[in-house]
């Protein structure tokens, strides 16, 4: 399974917009969004991808009230708070905005990917067993908006430079 992995997307809807088509055009069957979406009117964008949506929520919330209401109603898209820990095609993931954490979640041993945010550039690291992918931001602030690409089958992981 073909997991996209994004993060920080701080309200740019023409590069989530971009982002999403390119997801769908390399067949992802899985979302997960590392922190700092922000706004609710961002969701809809989201929803353009088909699949499972993961979203957890970083050090810029925005609206939490407003976005956990959007995101009910929404299908497929689950905002599972500061942290995610997910079973996704036999795999344990888990899902956090700080790399610090991501780091401190990959030595424990207990997932298999930790993905994360926040630092808006792009780094995979191998801690033990444990990969840990930070894939940037959609944002384009420190550079070309980029993403992840998670293969779960041969846990290959692709940098996606928009």
């Amino acid at each position: 399974m073909l997991v996209a992995i994004i993060s920080d997307t701080h309200d740019h809807i023409w590069n989530l917009h971009q982002a999403i088509e390119e997801i769908n055009a390399r067949g992802a069957e899985c979302l997960i969004h590392c922190g700092d979406l922000i706004s609710p009117f961002m969701i809809k964008e989201l929803s353009a991808f088909t699949g499972p949506k993961h979203l957890i929520l970083g050090n810029n919330p925005g609206d939490v009230w407003l976005l956990s209401r959007v995101c009910n109603q929404s299908p497929e898209v689950y905002l599972h708070g500061w942290s995610a820990t997910l079973e996704i095609d036999g795999l344990r993931l888990a899902v956090v905005h700080f790399p610090q954490m991501a780091k401190g979640l990959a030595t424990t041993g207990e997932y298999d990917l930790v993905c994360c945010g926040h630092t808006h550039v792009y780094e995979v690291q191998q801690i033990g067993q444990t990969l840990v992918v930070n894939p940037g931001e959609i944002l384009g602030k420190e550079g070309p908006p980029t993403f992840a690409l998670f293969d779960t089958k041969t846990r290959h992981i692709e940098k996606v430079i928009l």
